[in-house]
C-alpha cells in the first residue's frame, strides 16, 4: 500500500471513528485532500498526514455546524418537492367524467336542467327557485330529486 493510500485510509478511519458515515467520510477525505494539496503549494507542511486528518475533521465540524443552523436544508440530502398538480391520467379521467356528466345534463328537459343548476351551481334555495319558476316548493323539490336520481343512474360506473 502506498503512503498516500495509507494516509487516506487513516484519515477515513478517524472520520468513521467520529461517527461519520462511510460515504460522507469519503467525501470529506476528498475535500480535505484538495485543500491540503492547495495549502502545500504556499506553505511548508511537516506532517502531511496530520494536516490531512485535522483538515478533514475541521471540514466535518463545519458541516455539522451548518446542518445544526439549517436543519431543514441539508447540503448532503436531496430534497423532493411534491407536485401539487394532478397526474395526467387523473386529468384525463376527470375530463371524461365531466363529459359524461355534461351529456347526462343535456338529456334532462330544459326546465329540470335549469332548476337543478340553479340549486347546485347558483346555490339558490328551493323557495327562491320556486318563486323564480312560478312553481310550488314541493314541485321544485321533486324536480331536483328526479334530476339528481337520473344523473346518478347516468353516471353509474364512473
Amino acid at each position: 500500500m502506498s503512503r498516500l493510500e495509507d494516509m487516506l485510509r487513516k484519515t477515513r478511519a478517524v472520520l468513521i471513528g467520529r461517527g461519520i458515515a462511510l460515504d460522507d467520510a469519503e467525501d470529506l477525505v476528498h475535500d480535505a485532500f484538495i485543500r491540503v494539496d492547495g495549502y502545500e503549494k504556499t506553505h511548508i507542511v511537516l506532517s502531511r498526514q496530520a494536516v490531512m486528518i485535522k483538515t478533514a475533521v475541521n471540514i466535518s465540524i463545519d458541516r455539522q455546524r451548518h446542518e445544526r443552523r439549517t436543519p431543514f436544508v441539508s447540503s448532503t440530502a436531496t430534497m423532493e418537492i411534491a407536485d401539487a398538480q394532478p397526474r395526467p391520467d387523473e386529468v384525463a379521467l376527470a375530463r371524461a367524467r365531466l363529459r359524461r356528466a355534461s351529456e347526462g345534463l343535456a338529456q334532462l328537459n330544459e326546465k329540470t336542467r335549469r332548476i337543478l343548476l340553479s340549486r347546485r351551481l347558483e346555490d339558490l334555495s328551493v323557495a327562491q327557485i320556486a318563486e323564480r319558476e312560478g312553481m310550488t316548493v314541493a314541485a321544485v323539490e321533486k324536480q331536483i330529486a328526479r334530476a339528481t336520481l337520473n344523473l346518478m343512474k347516468w353516471m353509474d360506473g364512473w
